[in-house]
């Protein structure tokens, strides 16, 4: 029997161990901006634009996280 793993076997589990680890860390990020510092919801007398800000930042990296999971995956 062989020892170790085989070098595709490696950078496949590699490449399933960070897309999810990058994606809880982004979730994780976008739960305590939007519930612990406010920014999820207006709350009624809070302003809006600190809310809009908040969407924007987390749709754009969103976008960038799925950009960056697709090219590592694409890659061989």
């Amino acid at each position: 029997m062989e020892q170790g793993w085989d070098p595709q076997i490696r950078t496949f589990f590699k490449k399933i161990l960070n897309s999810i680890s990058y994606g809880l860390m982004w979730i994780m990020g976008c739960a305590v901006a939007g519930i612990w510092f406010r920014l999820g919801y207006t709350g009624g007398v809070r302003p809006v634009l600190p809310v809009v800000c908040f969407y924007v930042v987390a749709s754009g990296t969103l976008l960038l996280l799925l950009r960056y999971l697709v090219k590592i995956w694409k890659s061989e």
